[in-house]
């Protein structure tokens, strides 16, 4: 499965826990409290300043070898 901006990051952390370090790379040190499960990454990216079409490029890939 693929993710998009509109992706639930906790979501994302379903798919496979060892994307959190993505998120935490941004600066989203928050990844276990309420705002985070039900926030897409496009909001994410919003609040910490990141690029989220390069966040979720980022993800992709890793996502694509773990396969």
């Amino acid at each position: 499965m693929k993710v998009t901006k509109d992706t639930i990051i906790m979501d994302v952390l379903k798919m496979n826990t060892d994307t959190a370090q993505f998120f935490l790379d941004i600066g989203m040190h928050c990844l276990g409290c309420p705002s985070a499960s039900g926030e897409s990454i496009e909001q994410a990216c919003m609040v910490h300043g990141a690029d989220a079409d390069k966040l979720v490029e980022d993800i992709n890939n890793f996502l694509e070898k773990q396969a």
